[in-house]
């Protein structure tokens, strides 16, 4: 018999890796451009993601260096749900 092999876990504890989120971000502003998501759908998937990053963004053990990151993108994700309501 072989054992699944477990899955890593995240590098900075439960915090969602950066480059993950950016991905998604970028992924659904991409999906916005090209038509290829319902406007309802991206706004879903971009009310997750800026509720987790105002999360993560408001955590007091967040060094100040990963804060500043997850600002930016949160930013750009406001910017992008901002461009869908027009």
């Amino acid at each position: 018999m072989t054992q699944d092999a477990s899955p890593e876990p995240p590098p900075t504890g439960n915090r969602p890796d950066l480059d993950s989120l950016d991905a998604a971000l970028s992924h659904v502003d991409q999906q916005v451009s090209s038509g290829g998501i319902a406007s309802g759908a991206a706004r879903g998937i971009l009310y997750s993601l800026i509720e987790t990053l105002g999360t993560l963004v408001g955590d007091p053990d967040l060094p100040e260096h990963a804060r500043s990151g997850y600002e930016g993108l949160l930013e750009a994700a406001r910017e992008l749900r901002a461009k869908l309501d027009r």
